[in-house]
């Protein structure tokens, strides 16, 4: 088994704290309220959003995924980090086995912040990924964290 590694963030004017709470201590009651289109519904399945526990992330009908499922591994609200790792879903991956995620949330000189996502993806014997391999699933990411951007610029109280 291969690990290969990626690396992205992007800078926005929403402070860290309200991003954290938005992308990952509320994305299950804000997410499906503000991008419907894409996704029905997020769902815990296990636990109560604390480490350890698994939320299923339910996709509209029509789309590539029906679900996934992650697992949450670390969560620490003090240092806006999370770690979580995607154990199932849907579709059959014929080249990864899993896909260990960290996201974190730091200060930036403006008042906003800069989110840091790295995926580590552990794929099977024998199997190169390429980062076209896995862009599709990038670039959806980052039009949801644009769109909470959006929906916290316009809605400056909320997560305040």
């Amino acid at each position: 088994m291969a690990v290969t590694c990626f690396a992205q963030e992007f800078a926005t004017p929403i402070t860290p704290s309200r991003m954290f709470k938005a992308l990952i201590l509320d994305s299950h009651n804000l997410i499906p309220k503000i991008a419907p289109q894409g996704i029905k519904s997020i769902d815990f399945v296990e636990g109560d959003g604390g480490v350890g526990s698994i939320k299923q992330t339910n996709f509209a009908d029509g789309g590539h995924l029906k679900y996934l499922k992650h697992r949450i591994d670390a969560l620490d609200a003090e240092n806006l980090v999370c770690k979580y790792t995607l154990i199932e879903a849907d579709v059959v991956f014929d080249k990864i086995q899993s896909v260990a995620y960290e996201v974190k949330f730091e200060a930036s000189g403006d008042g906003g912040c800069v989110c840091k996502m790295t995926s580590e993806y552990h794929t099977k014997a024998g199997v190169e990924l390429k980062e076209e391999d896995i862009k599709q699933g990038k670039d959806k990411a980052m039009g949801l964290y644009k769109v909470v951007e959006e929906y916290l610029l316009a809605n400056p109280s909320v997560y305040a």
